[in-house]
């Protein structure tokens, strides 16, 4: 398909995160952009502020006054829309190019250096540090994120086509319709098992997509991993190492060692190692575009970081409250692990939404295990996304399983007072569901009682 053909472009589902990075970037060249979705949020609110036109009702007649010809129009959905919805079902009968958001991700990066964030966690602030590194050594590129980076206050970025940065989304075997010529692997755990079906599937599609890097490419792997490729690790004899860290008023102070030298005293601020991780493969990616070695390392330090990713929201002596997108009990680990080590002896309150059903039944001891470390847990309903609900898949039942006796269940209207009940030292929100709409509300209540 050739996109300087397309005149039109219209997204189904152009509210999500990787959608609407897709919207600024066609806007951004010029093209007429349009796009429906479910419900109206911030995201589709600030796209609306670039003269998007967006709808919330799933009509077609909507979509025929825009008299699209389907010879300069271009389609793009999401996997979440269903295949009988009706506006995906006219385009399908109307003869229109349909394609998903990775297909065409994969057509703008294919012409493209392209660097792309593979694993099950970690690829938002991967993308989003070496995003950042990128630009602070004025290197041309367009990045397509999957979070909102802090330090562009968007989801994109565009400073030139000759290189691309983007997330390589296991989810729907999407990252297989890219072509990197750099790539990395941050973790390969069990996840998405409604798609994939056992955790060895998922390996495969892992490998499969390794399989794609473009000749004389590199690959970039967590060490451990069962796969050849460029190291990176902590303390260990990876190819790219991190050793003698200490921490110092919140920031953590280290060596670097690369292939060919060492960086002494380098500086990052995001807490807990697997952000220290994140920040490394992003620097060891960011040396194949030929950047300089010490600019790169002079860069991490001022790397902000990502919303909903340890973002603290308020950070005073008194009082903490950190907001992160946490959706898997690895993912819940880290955050455990980094408040533990940046607040020692500090009574923390998780409150947690569980994003899928299948994910909850899937993992339920796993979830367990990784909450009850917490001192107090607060649970809210399962966020169903996608889904239709499972017989017997709840937040009761998750409840049952979780080993503290300082645990509830609470519905989202009375958060607000279960937390001024519990009167935490820190307070962590987590989960991938609309828990993320609950944040100011939350930080405006506590930030002048704090």
């Amino acid at each position: 398909m050739n996109l300087n053909s397309i005149h039109n472009v219209y997204f189904i589902g152009i509210g999500g995160i990787g959608m609407s990075a897709l919207a600024r970037y066609f806007k951004f060249v010029n093209k007429n952009v349009a796009g429906y979705d479910k419900t109206a949020s911030p995201l589709t609110a600030e796209l609306a502020t670039l003269g998007i036109d967006i709808h919330y009702d799933d009509n077609p007649d909507l979509v025929k006054s825009y008299e699209y010809d389907p010879t300069d129009t271009l389609i793009v959905y999401t996997p979440a829309v269903p295949n009988d919805h009706n506006e995906y079902q006219y385009f399908l009968n109307a003869g229109f190019e349909i394609k998903k958001r990775s297909e065409v991700l994969g057509i703008i990066t294919n012409d493209t250096f392209c660097i792309a964030v593979a694993g099950t966690h970690g690829k938002t602030t991967t993308s989003s540090i070496l995003a950042h590194l990128l630009k602070e050594t004025k290197t041309p590129f367009t990045a397509f994120l999957g979070g909102i980076s802090e330090d562009f206050n968007s989801n994109f970025f565009f400073s030139g086509v000759d290189h691309s940065v983007v997330e390589a989304d296991e989810f729907d075997r999407s990252f297989l319709r890219l072509t990197p010529n750099v790539a990395c692997i941050t973790s390969m755990d069990a996840d998405h098992l409604d798609i994939y079906g056992s955790s060895e599937a998922l390996k495969e599609s892992f490998r499969d997509f390794v399989s794609l890097i473009k000749p004389n490419g590199k690959l970039f792997v967590r060490n451990g991993l069962p796969l050849k490729g460029v190291t990176y690790g902590i303390e260990d004899d990876s190819d790219y190492c991190i050793r003698n860290i200490k921490v110092e008023h919140g920031t953590y102070i280290f060596d670097l060692n690369t292939p060919e030298k060492t960086l002494s005293g380098v500086k990052f601020n995001k807490p807990g190692r697997h952000n220290l991780l994140n920040g490394l493969v992003a620097f060891a990616m960011a040396v194949e575009t030929g950047s300089p070695m010490h600019r790169l390392a002079e860069a991490l330090e001022t790397f902000k970081g990502v919303q909903r990713r340890f973002s603290y929201k308020i950070k005073e002596d008194e009082f903490v409250y950190i907001d992160d997108y946490a959706h898997h009990p690895t993912e819940i680990n880290a955050v455990y692990d980094a408040i533990s080590e940046m607040h020692p002896d500090k009574k923390v309150l998780a409150v947690f939404q569980p994003h899928l059903f299948s994910r909850t039944k899937d993992f339920i001891d796993e979830f367990a295990t990784s909450l009850s470390k917490f001192d107090a847990i607060l649970l809210l309903d399962i966020y169903p996304a996608r889904e239709k609900p499972m017989a017997g898949v709840t937040s009761e039942w998750l409840l049952e399983k979780i080993e503290n006796p300082h645990k509830k269940v609470i519905k989202k209207e009375n958060l607000l007072q279960e937390i001024k009940l519990q009167n935490p030292d820190v307070l962590v929100t987590m989960g991938a569901g609309d828990i993320g709409l609950e944040v100011e509300k939350i930080k405006k209540e506590f930030e002048y009682a704090s």
